[in-house]
């Protein structure tokens, strides 16, 4: 599998839309996350849908569903989140054609981790969350935000980007093969 390569790269429209993506993802996040601030500060909380979403203000200072990683773990968050901003950024550089939704899929998960490190950046009581926690039945979903969603939808979208690339390199391997094979039978001794 070959994740990373020079393949023609994206027109200067994509570029602008996927650009574009990322800066709708972060305004949308740090819209909702001041919003939150502003309405549910005071430890106020209400329910949206017929009851189905409590929105309540929280703040998450580890990582999704709140794990944690030390006393402030921001430090270890930051960095890592800064790593993950430069892969997306070189991987939506070198998405080409044929990787249709990839360079939008990485974008979703740029502008989630941009929101989400601006929080981490400006203080140390955490990510702001404030949709949840959803009851399951089950259990309770965690509370999460506006850039955790984009950010989920994302990494989903680039997993099924990268199974569609990794099923059509297998199969131009294999068609490739019988090429090779009926070139070999016909030329054989």
């Amino acid at each position: 599998m070959v994740y990373f390569r020079r393949s023609g790269g994206m027109g200067t429209k994509k570029i602008v839309g996927v650009g574009l993506l990322v800066l709708g993802v972060v305004a949308l996040d740090l819209a909702t996350k001041w919003w939150a601030l502003q309405r549910l500060s005071d430890g106020s909380s209400f329910e949206v849908l017929g009851g189905l979403v409590p929105i309540t203000l929280t703040f998450n200072r580890g990582a999704a569903f709140g794990l944690t990683i030390g006393n402030d773990p921001r430090w270890f968050f930051i960095p890592m989140t800064l790593i993950a901003i430069a892969f997306l950024l070189v991987l939506i550089r070198q998405s080409g054609p044929m990787e249709r939704g990839r360079p939008e899929a990485a974008a979703l998960v740029l502008g989630g981790a941009i929101g989400n490190l601006y929080d981490r950046i400006r203080w140390d009581r955490g990510v702001v969350d404030f949709i949840g926690p959803i009851d399951l039945g089950f259990m309770d979903w965690p509370i999460f935000n506006i850039a955790d969603i984009s950010i989920t939808c994302g990494a989903i979208l680039l997993a099924v980007s990268f199974f569609k690339e990794d099923a059509r390199n297998r199969r131009g391997y294999q068609s490739k093969v019988t090429e090779e094979g009926k070139l070999d039978s016909a030329t054989g001794p």
